[in-house]
């Protein structure tokens, strides 16, 4: 429960043991059974008392009443003297209040209702983080490194990096790597929710929790077993997991006054009626207010509902970073998405180089090979690949969203956007390249222009359905690119975008994204470094896969594990499904806080009647929260959804 209003939680952050923990069967549980005990008590009471055993049912209710006080009662008293006054305490001083007035069935049937309603509220929690604890399962508890030529096996929590692992089929890579020796596939579903099996060889990113399905891997480890990139996504649910969001903060401001409110008004109760009438009439209707008046379900409502929806989104491959993120996804109606790596394969491939006269296309190539070993830019790779083994350049420096300068073969060479350097006698040619839609860049050797490389990025398969989708959600879509005009129209147009915004500065990007916020919330969706101002800009800042850059990751809010842009429009539905919820679970909790407390100030409900009524409406409100728990996949414009599925 929320801490602000004193409920009976101390933390909602998951340890290792908790979660261990969580996995035990409720008969093997105290925090269910004693509930369960004290509801048998009661009942077992009932029962004597409608037999004429009036002695064995007054034992059985004191009986039901202390097990499902012990619940509640003493963490009440612990948080009263640290000057926290919750709903514990409420319950607490209704039971007695009840036992002084002689209404000790009545007692025992709080005590019973709302202790059994505190275990499930946690047995919703265990459920609503299973997800979490399904990630922390996908490593394994030992790994086989090749030391001295042979190999011994390890814990996986001992792993350092430099560490050559041997990772045979059916088993899981223990920590993230770079495959050195083998080739194989491997499953990454329970990681990025991407149910296409990935081809890895020498010199390929692998990742901690990835199974793989055939030929057996020497992994170098790249990342400690206890700090890698599962284990960072572990973390950064755990504590997205903690903090409220906008909803949670709203439940908040409403339940810390109404809580002592409600004290003040159960007394006001009790003194004027006293004053006007029967003093033992108002005093019981003055514990009857203290009960319907208790934000029990409200308390509740928004942070089960929150925990539920971000567990849930990791299952899928959306790592959210906080709650108050989860809830201000849903009311994204504009994307801003950057162009290369994330609406393109992020798979570059030289498609053309040009030249002046005299010089040849592999001296072009090996110039601007040498400072793209610098590079971290997606287009760096495509032109290292097109001249290998070249020697890296000296004395290299790169601005971000221009290009980059350095000294190969005792020359000045500097590489970069025809918009940062001028194409000279190429001018033409490099139109006709980017009407083509390559993106091209100029090299330039001691400050005049000696060649261009074309590079071509096709399209990511999946852009125009999600493109129609996002569209049928209600949610606008611009491209951001620092790339040429007619490149990007001539992408944007297969993708079917129509607002393209070209030849942009990582600060262009940035400004464009505060002008969309002025309309309305709006997402920025990238991964490259030069993304990490738009990110930071926009109101949910949205990293794509886990080879973007650390700027673009630690930037945004939300980060996918994987690179399937059907996860965007899937994360929408998601967040808004959460955010419905949470308005439900809101309205419903005042809803009957405002209907109960007339009927109980005026006599229509007894105590029980109304403890009755409080723990079914919050045990509605948990099996309503747990809804988002639940993923489905949303359906697109009369076509069948190629999204992948939820593990």
């Amino acid at each position: 429960m929320s801490a602000a209003c004193g409920c009976e939680h101390e933390s909602a952050t998951p340890t290792g043991e908790e979660l261990e923990g969580a996995e035990r069967p409720w008969w093997k549980d105290r925090s269910v059974l004693v509930p369960i005990f004290s509801g048998v008590a009661f009942l077992s009471g009932l029962i004597s008392e409608r037999s004429g055993a009036e002695t064995v049912a007054l034992v059985l209710f004191w009986i039901g009443l202390l097990l499902g006080a012990s619940t509640f009662t003493p963490g009440a008293v612990r948080r009263l003297f640290k000057g926290k006054i919750g709903i514990g305490l409420l319950m607490t001083i209704s039971a007695i209040g009840a036992v002084l007035l002689g209404y000790v069935e009545e007692a025992a049937a709080l005590a019973f209702l709302y202790s059994i309603a505190e275990a499930l509220e946690d047995k919703a929690m265990d459920r609503a983080r299973g997800g979490l604890r399904a990630l922390l399962k996908l490593v394994p508890d030992t790994a086989t490194v090749l030391r001295d030529g042979a190999s011994i096996e390890v814990a996986a929590k001992e792993l350092t990096v430099g560490q050559l692992m041997v990772v045979r089929p059916g088993e899981r890579i223990a920590t993230d790597g770079i495959v050195r020796a083998g080739r194989s596939s491997l499953d990454t579903s329970a990681i990025t929710g991407e149910s296409i099996p990935v081809e890895v060889e020498p010199g390929h990113a692998v990742s901690a929790g990835a199974i793989n399905s055939a030929g057996a891997l020497e992994v170098e480890a790249t990342a400690a077993g206890t700090d890698n990139s599962l284990t960072t996504i572990v973390e950064l649910v755990e504590k997205a997991q903690t903090e409220k969001g906008e909803r949670a903060r709203l439940a908040d401001k409403i339940a810390r006054p109404l809580v002592p409110g409600v004290l003040i008004l159960a007394a006001l109760v009790a003194i004027i009626g006293s004053l006007l009438g029967d003093p033992e009439l108002w005093a019981t209707r003055a514990l009857v207010v203290l009960v319907a008046a208790s934000p029990c379900a409200l308390a509740i409502s928004v942070p089960l509902t929150v925990v539920a929806g971000i567990g849930a989104a990791s299952e899928f491959g959306v790592i959210i970073k906080s709650g108050a993120v989860f809830e201000r996804f849903g009311t994204v109606r504009h994307v801003a998405v950057d162009k290369t790596g994330t609406l393109t394969r992020n798979q570059p491939a030289v498609a053309a180089v040009l030249t002046v006269d005299g010089l040849t296309e592999a001296q072009v190539l090996a110039w601007a090979a040498a400072l793209e070993h610098h590079s971290t830019h997606p287009l760096a790779a495509a032109i290292t690949a097109a001249a290998p083994g070249v020697t890296a350049a000296a004395d290299v420096t790169e601005q971000a969203g221009h290009g980059i300068e350095g000294t190969a073969d005792g020359s000045t060479i500097t590489v970069g956007s025809p918009r940062w350097l001028d194409a000279g006698e190429l001018g033409d040619r490099v139109e006709g390249l980017e009407e083509q839609g390559m993106t091209v860049v100029i090299v330039h050797r001691d400050g005049a222009p000696v060649g261009a490389i074309g590079v071509r990025d096709e399209l990511r398969p999946e852009v125009p359905e999600v493109v129609r989708t996002l569209a049928s959600q209600g949610v606008g879509m611009t491209m951001l690119t620092g790339d040429n005009t007619r490149t990007a129209q001539a992408l944007a147009a297969q993708a079917g975008i129509v607002d393209v915004r070209a030849e942009l500065r990582p600060e262009d990007k940035a400004a464009a994204i505060g002008a969309f916020s002025e309309a309305g919330p709006v997402a920025m969706i990238g991964d490259g470094i030069n993304d990490a101002p738009a990110l930071a800009a926009a109101d949910i800042g949205i990293a794509m896969g886990a080879t973007g850059s650390d700027a673009a990751i630690e930037s945004a809010d939300i980060a996918f594990t994987g690179h399937d842009l059907r996860l965007i429009p899937r994360a929408f539905d998601h967040a808004r499904r959460g955010r419905r919820i949470i308005n439900q679970n809101i309205i419903l909790s005042l809803l009957i806080i405002t209907a109960l407390l007339p009927l109980a100030l005026f006599g229509v409900l007894g105590l029980a009647a109304v403890v009755l009524v409080h723990e079914v409406a919050e045990v509605i409100v948990i099996l309503n929260g747990l809804r988002a728990a639940r993923t489905h996949t949303p359906q697109t414009d009369g076509r069948r959804s190629l999204l992948p599925d939820s593990v």
